[in-house]
């Protein structure tokens, strides 16, 4: 049986992930289907674009199937899947007809690969976006290390290590999404876009959804933004802890509470990575740092110690191994960001697969 519905209403390609009870958390066999229906797509002249939407009233995706990582032994069967995850969040990035993701309720790690790279990203007032990776000793991945490190300011660090979730408007303030639409307008916006002639091209995709957008209001984030970028503008964590107790604010003392519960291994990989992602020259270049570094992570790191705590026996208490910042190894981290299998993508490409 599928876990993804695919199909055509009107001018519109519909993709609708379909395991609610799982939060439509991204399997093997859904990429493949995803991908499967973008190449049936593409070659059909009359659709204006494509929806990605996911099935139940919690959330569009709430990331990886990390019980399937889990379950099988050594880093083949993730390598197959991120190889394929990541080729297809390429994908999406360039697709050639306009992608629409709707990202109502949770939308997290896998679920921001598959509609933070779409060209118009909706948000509802139900939604919660967030890259929450180093809560399980594993790195914002899925083009994360791309999208977060161009938020305004520090916001996109303050993110990554936190993991902390957002709302519509902190989500578009951070250009991880675009417009808010009430979420009882959404059949609204289906209608609309299955209605549009074959070559509204992205403007008229963008005039459809702006018709039903309105004002998310002010972004919880943008009043701490000082705050945010004094206090994570050093490329060291030790330092960011330590700006945070020296700030002294209420803000800040929960941000640092919140840091010390994360994989210390985890968060000095993704700071790393981010200020790596800063200087990328685009998304792939990205996406394959980070298939690299999170075959590391699975094989030596703190990722399935992470699932385990979180998932599997669900005591929430992981024992990261250093179990302390200052007991993590430089050299340690050097060699995760080191290439571990072929390439995801083809040599000097720019584009994807």
């Amino acid at each position: 049986m599928s876990d993804v519905i695919v199909e055509r209403v009107g001018a519109l390609g519909r993709l609708r992930l379909d395991r609610p009870k799982a939060l439509n958390a991204l399997t093997h066999g859904m990429v493949r289907e995803i991908d499967a229906a973008l190449n049936q797509f593409s070659a059909d002249p009359g659709l204006a674009a494509v929806l990605l939407t996911g099935e139940g009233e919690r959330g569009l995706c709430a990331g990886g199937d990390l019980r399937g990582l889990y379950d099988n032994s050594g880093t083949a069967f993730a390598e197959a899947f991120w190889r394929d995850e990541y080729r297809l969040d390429s994908r999406i990035a360039a697709y050639e007809k306009p992608f629409v993701a709707v990202m109502d309720g949770i939308t997290m790690g896998g679920g921001v690969g598959l509609a933070g790279h779409a060209a118009h990203r909706v948000v509802t007032e139900r939604s919660r976006v967030a890259m929450p990776e180093t809560g399980i000793g594993y790195l914002p991945d899925v083009g994360g290390t791309w999208l977060l490190p161009r938020a305004p300011g520090q916001v996109g660090t303050y993110l990554g290590l936190t993991g902390e979730p957002v709302g519509a408007a902190d989500a578009i303030f951070c250009g991880l999404a675009d417009v808010m639409v009430p979420s009882q307008a959404l059949p609204d916006l289906i209608d609309a876009l299955s209605a549009l002639p074959p070559d509204a091209g992205d403007s008229g995709v963008r005039d459809a959804i702006g018709r039903l957008a309105r004002d998310p209001g002010e972004p919880p984030l943008a009043r701490h933004r000082e705050t945010i970028d004094r206090c994570f503008a050093f490329d060291m964590v030790d330092e960011i802890l330590s700006a945070l107790e020296t700030d002294g604010s209420d803000f800040a003392a929960a941000t640092r509470k919140t840091l010390l519960t994360k994989s210390p291994s985890s968060l000095v990989l993704t700071l790393c990575m981010l200020r790596l992602g800063r200087r990328s020259p685009n998304l792939e270049a990205c996406l394959e740092r980070e298939f690299h570094a999170s075959l590391a992570l699975l094989e030596e790191g703190d990722f399935r110690e992470g699932i385990r705590a979180a998932v599997i026996d669900k005591d929430k208490s992981p024992r990261w191994n250093p179990p302390s910042l200052d007991a993590v190894d430089p050299a340690r981290i050097a060699r995760w960001l080191e290439p571990r299998a072929e390439p995801v993508f083809s040599q000097g490409r720019t584009g994807p697969v």
